[in-house]
């Protein structure tokens, strides 16, 4: 389904990990460190009209989004799309020992291609829209270690490999929040 909120439902979601403010309701995962995370969406201009607005607010107005203005840190701009965000540095303020320490929020779209998704290791994941095969599997290996959440994307290219993969395989032993 389009428009019935599954975009603000990743976007509050992510602002949880990336704070570690967990509301006394949320009974899903949980971090006891400042996360390490990227967003995904096929293009830059989906990417800024889309997860990112929902994570800082609309253009000139950050910090009215779900991470509170005080807690972004900095946010370093993108390259090739007007107003596009690279990097939010997001201050983490959960539980646990940790203090003053910052979550970091990667943008990235499909169109920079799989080996632009290689190498980290990620707490979390987004993908606010369905990813192609590659990136999609690529994306999981990087929560391999925190078996961290994937959330939502419209499976707008219907009975796809990604979308098969969800309705035929067994699901690994980890939170993947899909709303369709």
């Amino acid at each position: 389904a389009n428009q019935v909120g599954k975009t603000i439902g990743g976007g509050s979601e992510g602002a949880m990990h990336a704070t570690g403010r967990y509301p006394d309701w949320w009974t899903g995962k949980t971090f006891s460190e400042p996360t390490a995370a990227w967003v995904g969406s096929p293009t830059g201009e989906t990417l800024r009209d889309s997860p990112q607005r929902i994570l800082l607010g609309r253009i000139g107005q950050h910090g009215t989004g779900t991470i509170p203005k005080d807690a972004i840190r900095d946010i370093v701009p993108g390259r090739g799309v007007s107003d596009l965000v690279d990097t939010i540095v997001v201050k983490w303020g959960g539980g646990g020992d940790v203090q003053a320490a910052d979550s970091i929020i990667g943008l990235k779209s499909y169109v920079q291609g799989r080996e632009k998704w290689q190498g980290e290791t990620l707490h979390w994941l987004w993908f606010d829209e369905e990813p192609p095969q590659d990136i999609y599997t690529e994306g999981l290996t990087r929560t391999n270690v925190t078996q961290g959440p994937v959330c939502t994307f419209t499976p707008l290219l219907g009975m796809s490999d990604v979308v098969r993969s969800f309705l035929l395989e067994k699901s690994p032993d980890r939170s993947v929040t899909t709303m369709t």
